[in-house]
């Protein structure tokens, strides 16, 4: 039997990969009174769509070609919408600085231009980076790698918020192989930045996993999709592996949280709630800071490294407004930590799909500073009020939403900080040594994106599988 610990995507995808390919049982155990995760949607009285956690997914690269082949196998081909690359909230994307909102450059003619926020035209970037001398490095913060290679502009209002965006993050914390393994690597085998990106375009490499033909990836390269989410919220990509694989025949388990782990000679012996099971393997889909007491009596070591993985907090507020009451169409602003705004930015939603005459908006705030900014249990009407004050002073909206929603969502993002990748390295080298029938699932590890942590559970079910094998 195998044992799946998190009914999140990760956990729920992991479930799916070993149902395509073993016969062996599957408990999926999950600590709360409901599966998927982070990815959470409403459907409000008014049949709004607010998203509380992840809303849309980029159809780009081999894990974005994985997440469309399942979408595809799960039949949910009908449901998926999608806003193409010459689309207003593909187009527009801005950043809040001095108390105005910039448009981000989208054309290589803006690159030629000085735009503000920008002090010079971004294209000056590409000198500055074939002049900069190469730096030796095992690591260095996203912050002062752009800082250093491409100018202070482009790390302070480009790379600063989009950090923000993606993981609630402090750019000069977080390791620049988060978002820029692959221009970090350019540097350090070519020298510079266009030079690595200019051999990586000659001696393309192949997919480290083979896909089959995927019909809906396929088109989204054809269409030139931007981004794509479900009619009925993201949630229903987790909702629908749920009824699948209860249908396949897998044992879930609600509200039962995992208490120990004990590994013996054989058999792993996993106590959740009322029960004890032994299974044969563990995939566990648990953050990494929840994992670490399941495994600190047996494995000190493993668990302190799995410990040290940092994570913060996000509150999002979904505002709903009668009416078209922005002034601009795009997908929305982020905000760069140096403004020091008490959020860290507001997506359009209905920019991407419109809903009627109406307008939704996603307010998010906290993450690495959501302590310092509101305490540690500040009450939904503090948010909501914080949320409204940004939206009336930036986006101009004076009238009240006709609905909202408050949603705090404790220690979601792992932060990537300085010395990641190295510590995962360690992290797997452990189990390897120790031999350790222990999969390890979802963002805490090798990627926080919706894509990653798909990718990241059929890659460990193919390992598996493979080893069960041999």
């Amino acid at each position: 039997m195998y044992v799946i610990l998190g009914g999140g995507i990760g956990g729920l995808s992991a479930a799916h990969y070993l149902q395509n390919i073993t016969t062996k049982h599957i408990t999926l155990i999950e600590a709360s009174n409901r599966l998927g995760g982070w990815v959470k949607t409403t459907k409000t009285s008014k049949g709004f769509i607010f998203e509380h956690g992840p809303r849309t997914v980029r159809p780009k690269g081999i894990a974005g070609e994985n997440t469309l082949a399942l979408v595809e196998e799960l039949g949910l081909v009908n449901n998926v919408m999608h806003i193409p690359y010459n689309h207003p909230a593909a187009q527009n994307r801005f950043v809040y600085v001095n108390k105005q909102l910039h448009a981000l450059p989208n054309n290589f003619r803006s690159l030629l231009f000085t735009q503000p926020p920008f002090t010079k035209p971004l294209i000056s970037a590409l000198f500055q980076d074939l002049r900069t001398p190469k730096k030796v490095s095992t690591d260095e913060s996203i912050y002062e790698f752009v800082k250093r290679r491409l100018g202070k502009d482009i790390a302070e209002y480009a790379v600063s918020p989009l950090v923000c965006g993606v993981c609630a993050g402090d750019a000069k914390e977080i390791s620049v192989k988060l978002l820029m393994k692959s221009l970090f690597e350019a540097e350090q085998q070519y020298g510079s930045i266009t030079k690595g990106i200019l051999m990586n375009m000659i001696k393309r490499k192949p997919n480290p996993i083979p896909l089959s033909k995927c019909e809906l990836y396929e088109r989204s390269e054809k269409e030139r999709w931007s981004v794509w989410s479900l009619d009925e919220g993201l949630e229903l990509l987790p909702e629908t592996l749920k009824i699948n694989a209860k249908r396949r025949g897998a044992n879930v388990m609600l509200n039962s949280p995992c208490q120990e782990l004990v590994f013996g000679p054989e058999k792993v012996t996993v106590k959740a709630g009322e029960k004890k099971l032994e299974c044969d393997h563990i995939i566990s889909s648990l953050p990494a800071k929840v994992l670490a007491p399941l495994l600190a009596k047996q494995h000190p070591e493993l668990s302190n490294d799995l410990l040290s993985i940092p994570t913060v907090t996000v509150a999002v507020v979904n505002l709903q407004f009668k009416g078209r009451v922005l002034e601009k169409d795009a997908f929305g602003f982020l905000v760069p930590p140096s403004e020091k705004l008490p959020i860290l930015g507001i997506v359009f939603d209905t920019c991407c799909f419109p809903k009627d005459s109406n307008t939704v908006l996603t307010v998010m705030m906290g993450g690495k500073w959501f302590e310092e900014l509101y305490g540690k249990n500040p009450t939904p009407e503090r948010l909501l009020s914080t949320a409204m004050q940004q939206v009336r002073s930036v986006l101009r909206i004076s009238g009240a939403p006709e609905e909202h929603q408050v949603s705090v969502l404790r220690d979601c993002i792992p932060q990537y900080v300085l010395g990641h990748h190295e510590r995962i390295e360690r992290i797997k080298a452990y189990v390897r040594q120790h031999k350790l029938p222990l999969s390890f699932v979802g963002g805490s590890y090798e990627g926080i994106g919706v894509n990653d942590v798909i990718l990241s559970a059929r890659t460990a079910v193919s390992n598996l599988i493979r080893k069960d094998n041999s």
